[in-house]
This record gives C-alpha cells, sequence and structure tokens, in this order.
C-alpha cells in the first residue's frame, strides 16, 4: 500500500504535472457548468429537441472541419501556448454570455453561435492537451500519468454540471461567469508546465503528412476497431444528450436536478476508473471492453424507459461506467503506441472520433428524438449498440485477443 501511495505521489509531484491536471481540471469545470447552462436556456427557451440537436451539431462541425489542421498544429507548435490561447478565447466567450445574460440580449442564435466558437476552440485544445501529457512525464510514467488525469478530469464532471445546476438555479448569469474566472486559472496554469523533455524535430508539412494520423490508426486494426467502437456507440446510445427533455418532461425535475443526473455518468465513470487504478485490466482486455459496451447499451435502455429519477440515476451511473472501460482502453493505446511526432495528428484524429460520438450523436439524438420522443430514440440507441458490439466482433477479430493495454 505504501508502494502504490509513493508511485501515486510521484506523478503528483512530477514538475509540471500539477500545472497540467490543474488546467484541464479547471478547463473541464468551466466546459461543463457552461453546457448545463446553455442546454437548460435554450430548451427553456425553445421547447425544442431539434434545438438541442443543434447544441450537438454546432460543437461537431468545427471539429470535423478542423481536425486535421488541429493536427499539425500541435505537431508544430508550442503545445502549451496553443492551450493558452484556447483557454482564453474560453474565458473571453463565456465573460460575454456573462453579460449578454445579464442584460437579456441572449437569443437561441446567439447561443448557437457561441457553441459553435467554443466548439472550434475546444477541436484545438483537447488534441492538443493530450499530446502534451508525454511530453511532462517520462514513459515509465506515462499509465500512472492517465489514470490519474482520467480520476481528476472525471472528479470535474462530477462537479461541473452540479454546479452549474446550482449556480443556474441562483442567477442565470453565475454559471457563465464563473466559468470565465476558470477558463482564465486554466490558461495560467497552462503556460506554467515544465516539459520533461523538448519534442523532437517536426518533419515538413506534405500532403502525406497532415493525413499521417488518419493512415497510422487505419494501419493498427486493433486501434482503429477501438477507437470506431467507442465512436458508434456513443453515437447511438446518446439518451443523455437528451437530458433536458427527460429531466423537464418526463422526470419532472428542474435545473438542480438536471444537473444531478449531467454529474451521474461521470460519478460511475470515477468509481470505475478507481477500480481501474487498483485492479487495472491485465487480461483479456479485449472481452472485457467489448462486454463493457454492450453493458452501456443495456444500461441505455433503461435509463430511457425510467420515470423515476433514481432508476434513472443509477441507469446513468453504469452508463459512466461501463463508458470509462472503453475510455481507458483507447486512451492508453493511441498515448503508449504514437511516436511523439505524431501524436498531435492521431490524437485529432482520436478526438474527431470522440466528437462525433458525442457532439453528432447529440444531434441525431434530437433529430430522432423530435420525430419519434425521447423515450424510444433512447431505446433506438440502446438496441443499436448492442448490436454494434456483436457486428464488432466479426468486423475486428482481433479485439477479442487484446490481452494487455499494450495490444
Amino acid at each position: 500500500m505504501d508502494i502504490i501511495v509513493k508511485e501515486r505521489e510521484s506523478v503528483l509531484r512530477h514538475p509540471g504535472y500539477l500545472n497540467f491536471a490543474a488546467s484541464r481540471v479547471f478547463s473541464s469545470l468551466s466546459f461543463q457548468s457552461v453546457a448545463i447552462a446553455m442546454g437548460w436556456m435554450i430548451y427553456e427557451q425553445t421547447h425544442s429537441a431539434f434545438a438541442l440537436a443543434l447544441v450537438g451539431f454546432c460543437q461537431f462541425l468545427p471539429m470535423a472541419v478542423l481536425t486535421f489542421v488541429v493536427g499539425h498544429v500541435a505537431d508544430r507548435f508550442d503545445r502549451r501556448r496553443i492551450g493558452l490561447a484556447c483557454q482564453l478565447v474560453e474565458a473571453i466567450t463565456s465573460l460575454v454570455l456573462a453579460i449578454a445574460t445579464w442584460q437579456q440580449w441572449l437569443s437561441p442564435a446567439g447561443m448557437l453561435v457561441a457553441v459553435t466558437i467554443m466548439g472550434a476552440v475546444v477541436a484545438f485544445e483537447r488534441p492538443t492537451m493530450a499530446a502534451l501529457l508525454p511530453n511532462i512525464v517520462p514513459a515509465s510514467m506515462l499509465q500512472k500519468a492517465i489514470a490519474t488525469s482520467t480520476s481528476m478530469m472525471q472528479t470535474a464532471l462530477i462537479i461541473g454540471p452540479s454546479l452549474g445546476g446550482l449556480l443556474y438555479g441562483v442567477s442565470p448569469v453565475a454559471p457563465f461567469a464563473m466559468s470565465a474566472v476558470l477558463f482564465a486559472a486554466a490558461s495560467f496554469n497552462v503556460i506554467s508546465i515544465r516539459m520533461e523533455w523538448a519534442p523532437s524535430k517536426r518533419e515538413p508539412v506534405t500532403l502525406s503528412s497532415v493525413f499521417a494520423g488518419v493512415s497510422f490508426i487505419r494501419s493498427r486494426p486493433v486501434m482503429l476497431g477501438t477507437i470506431s467502437l467507442d465512436l458508434f456507440a456513443v453515437l447511438l446510445g446518446g439518451a443523455t444528450a437528451l437530458l433536458p427533455m427527460f429531466a423537464s418532461d418526463i422526470l419532472h425535475a428542474g435545473p438542480w436536478g438536471l444537473g444531478m443526473l449531467r454529474a451521474a455518468p461521470a460519478i460511475g465513470a470515477l468509481a470505475m476508473s478507481i477500480v481501474l487504478a487498483r485492479r487495472p485490466l491485465t487480461s483479456d482486455v479485449g472481452r472485457k471492453m467489448l462486454f463493457a459496451v454492450a453493458v452501456f447499451g443495456v444500461a441505455t435502455i433503461v435509463f430511457s424507459l425510467s420515470t423515476n429519477i433514481a432508476l434513472s440515476f443509477l441507469a446513468l451511473l453504469v452508463i459512466g461506467a461501463s463508458d470509462t472501460v472503453s475510455v481507458v482502453v483507447r486512451s492508453s493505446l493511441v498515448q503508449l503506441l504514437t511516436p511523439d511526432e505524431m501524436r498531435g495528428r492521431v490524437n485529432a484524429v482520436n478526438s474527431l472520433f470522440i466528437g462525433t460520438s458525442n457532439q453528432l450523436g447529440e444531434f441525431e439524438s434530437g433529430m430522432l428524438a423530435g420525430v419519434v420522443g425521447p423515450v424510444a430514440a433512447g431505446i433506438v440507441g440502446g438496441v443499436g449498440t448492442i448490436a454494434v458490439v456483436l457486428l464488432w466482433t466479426r468486423l475486428f477479430p482481433d479485439l477479442l485477443k487484446v490481452k494487455t493495454l499494450q495490444g
């Protein structure tokens, strides 16, 4: 036990790592608070599933357009400065939202513009920060650093939605104002990060180098299968994107209840990340990942059918916990199997997959819910997720052979 504690402390005390973790946590807290406030506000003004779908689409579109630009920028320039620029833009955007809400200028169209700006900034920030981590800690500490960072991020995902919901209940201005301050704190921490070692020399920009991240992933069936499985599972099982509808119309909960439901998947994810830190996946990793994604689909169906907030909360816990297994496997493969000179491009493609599953999943769920209702949309998504698991065992048989996170 003492050895485990010392190893964990050595990660936290490593030069630059605390600044890295603080930057990611502050940024995540801010983004979640803004998301919960925007989701509730836009549904309160429109009562439209289509409007919720547009929120997801406006986050996804910039990521899809900018993916290959992002990868090369992250591989050619100081990743700390890119993170700084992103978080300062997010701070300014949050401040403008706070002022616009205070003055009652904020319309649904204005919110969608703000969401698009945030989506473009996040498209740069997330893969850049992910690619930065291996420059901060040595390879021998990378898995511990990833596990610790994941736990911190999940904690932020728990606190952020709840805090955003509580602050919105006090004043619609409050979550945006708080987010502006936290984004500023994140930017201070990111520029304070100390590098363990300098990145290697970057290759010149060519057409093949721009698409090198895609080629790299395609050449590794296990990595491609893992990333695409997560994409389609979350894309289809995106009932959580409809939480404002479920909270308001089915569970009859207010902003605080919505914040609690938004936090539930992160609570489940945090619990699972703690379990995985104590009992790492050391055998039959592929089979366990596929089973976890199937559980994700079943839990999505249960959530969609529930009319009791306690059962809905429990189902969301399971959704978060099962999704974490896939996240840990995917993150470890991407970071450990990718050379540093390509991490920006590979992480950009990975982020596009994640963004597609999350933001485009919100669009798909919202559009489907507008036609058949949120309950039916959730059930279809859950069944579709289970079907994807069965299909992937045939399309990517190597997934069943993965025994460790090193593939």
